[in-house]
């Protein structure tokens, strides 16, 4: 027998952000601005080589901690994002924002809408003691055009930096999430301004970095304008993403 259902009641919890896109990422003003530049600050000071790759041996392993998606959504519940200029509330609800804004303009990619809710979860490293996301610029071997790398190596060969980004694109990896390729590009590089929008690093890319650069560009625009003090109802929202994680990333995973 066949169950037929209304419709899906998350439909009418989307929120709908009122500022316009000037009011977004202002780095010149505001009340947050001395917690943000304390965090670029250290960001920038501590980034060299030998700290990327000690982090990778620290957390490669996947051995944090073991939980579903959803559990880690909920951590979320309890951070605050020390980089972020234009909100003051717990991240949790940035990516129930960020998943919705790209369910109303692409419906019928539901992979898609997931990555909106997975982009921040990597800042569960938080939750380890690690500092929200340099001496190498002083270092002849990483000071040129190319640095350490050869011309279109693609960005699959580049050391990022590390941060919420790289980790989550790891542990993806590491967890074999059944997402698309385009999924793991938004969240490996969707913090990597210099790169989709600045235009740089293109002498480091190969066809593919740039195949997949304008799904990253794409994505931008829900992380960055979809951040409204007007909260959606979570309970609603949840069991449509719950079946999502059960599609693409289920049960008890490492972290």
């Amino acid at each position: 027998m066949k169950v037929l259902m209304g419709p899906d009641p998350s439909q009418i919890y989307r929120p709908d952000g009122g500022k316009n896109k000037e009011d977004f990422r202002n780095y010149t003003s505001g009340p947050l601005l001395d917690r943000v530049y304390t965090t670029y600050k250290l960001m920038h000071t501590h980034q060299t080589v030998d700290f990327v790759r000690r982090k990778h041996e620290e957390f490669g392993a996947f051995s944090y901690k073991k939980m579903s998606v959803m559990e880690a959504v909920e951590l979320l519940d309890g951070l605050v994002d020390e980089s972020d200029p234009d909100v003051d509330f717990p991240n949790s609800f940035h990516a129930f924002q960020t998943a919705e804004g790209i369910r109303k303009a692409h419906p019928d990619k539901d992979w898609f809408h997931l990555v909106g809710l997975l982009h921040d979860l990597g800042k569960i490293l938080v939750m380890a003691g690690e500092p929200q996301d340099n001496p190498d610029t002083k270092d002849p071997r990483y000071c040129t055009d190319y640095g350490m790398y050869e011309p279109h190596c693609g960005l699959e060969n580049v050391l990022m930096s590390w941060g919420h980004d790289e980790y989550m694109y790891r542990m993806m990896k590491f967890n074999k999430f059944s997402l698309p390729p385009e999924a793991f590009y938004m969240i490996r590089f969707h913090s990597f301004y210099p790169w989709h929008t600045g235009g740089d690093y293109r002498h480091l890319c190969c066809p593919h970095d740039l195949s997949m650069l304008p799904w990253v560009q794409e994505f931008n625009k829900f992380d960055l304008y979809t951040k409204s003090e007007d909260l959606p109802d979570v309970s609603m929202l949840r069991p449509y993403y719950q079946g999502l994680i059960d599609k693409y990333c289920p049960g008890v995973l490492c972290w």
